[in-house]
């Protein structure tokens, strides 16, 4: 059954699995007026098990809420994101909707705690990143009645809408490619793969594309904390002190290969004729290094855009790949 079409767990529902009146639903959530605590354990495992969600709007506000768009993303500080948002935002703001976000770290807990803030507010759609949420997540998006669309991935099962591509099919396309320029000893330079499970898939791909070849990563780093240009360069320096014999390396994305790049210019190391470099979403800076970066352009402005108008359109569940485009460069 499409889950979309089930209406929001309400209030009286909560009442009843609890096996209390709305009014003391009611005062338990806004923590107000006399209960007891077994009252208030009742109440709480009832919320819990139904994926409940508290309505903030009321009265002549809830038609301003059908209009929210809620975005919960993992940074502002990866241009990425904003990219997405950028996409999204114009189509939203033609159709009179209005977009709202929060800002994740990576965190799946954190995660969780958004996404209720977020449908506490009744929006129309809530957006999100990739497939990977906790089951309180899961249950109170299941149970909120609003569009979901899950973005920037298609290794997974969407709830309802996907939009993306295929971030074990990036990793492949990326070893192949430096595969069939000769590389040979490859290394890996990235970030907390156990938070960006997007990064972790085209790690994962990545080495699937090498074993098929009968080949395998040289030499691993992965760098404590997230993404950045000054974690890419500390990346490489660390990985070559280990693995001085490497002729290539792939990067978990471009914020990490631009400081492999820095890291290279620093130490005169000759790019690519010494050592190659492959990196990840075709920023714009990449292309205007003094050797542009090899790399995946990835459509982040487009899944904003599109999934925008897949939620604007009331359309039914599907996933849309938008597929990307392999960088030659000059760095591979």
């Amino acid at each position: 059954m499409d889950y979309r079409h089930q209406p929001a767990v309400t209030l009286a529902e909560v009442a009843q699995a609890a096996g209390v009146g709305e009014s003391t639903v009611s005062r338990v959530l806004r923590n107000h007026g006399s209960f007891s605590r077994k009252t208030r354990d009742r109440v709480m495992e009832a919320v819990e098990r139904l994926g409940y969600v508290p309505n903030r709007i009321a009265g002549t506000l809830a038609s301003a809420g059908s209009r929210l768009v809620a975005f919960v993303i993992p940074s502002l500080s990866n241009i990425v994101f904003p990219d997405v948002l950028r996409g999204a935002s114009a189509v939203l703001e033609a159709n009179q909707h209005q977009a709202v976000f929060s800002v994740t770290d990576y965190d799946p807990e954190r995660e969780e705690a958004l996404v209720a803030a977020m449908l506490a507010w009744r929006p129309t759609a809530v957006m999100l990143a990739g497939f990977e949420h906790t089951q309180g997540t899961l249950k109170m998006l299941r149970a909120s009645g609003c569009r979901v669309a899950e973005l920037l991935d298609l290794d997974g099962t969407a709830l309802d809408l996907a939009v993306g591509f295929s971030n074990r099919a990036a990793g492949r396309a990326s070893a192949e490619f430096l595969l069939r320029r000769g590389y040979r000893r490859i290394g890996y330079v990235g970030h907390d793969l156990d938070r960006d499970t997007r990064a972790a898939k085209r790690h994962d791909g990545f080495c699937e594309a090498l074993g098929a070849a009968g080949a395998a990563l040289a030499g691993r780093e992965i760098h404590a904390g997230p993404s950045s240009v000054e974690g890419g360069r500390l990346g490489l320096e660390r990985l070559l002190a280990r693995y001085p014999d490497l002729d290539a390396v792939y990067f978990s994305n471009d914020d990490m290969a631009l400081g492999g790049y820095f890291h290279c210019l620093a130490r005169g190391i000759p790019v690519p004729s010494a050592l190659a470099l492959f990196g990840h979403n075709g920023l714009d800076i990449g292309r205007v290094t003094p050797q542009p970066l090899s790399t995946i352009r990835t459509p982040r402005v487009a899944t904003g855009q599109v999934a925008a108008e897949l939620v604007v359109a009331d359309a039914p569940p599907q996933a849309v790949d938008l597929g990307f485009e392999l960088i030659e460069g000059a760095t591979a």
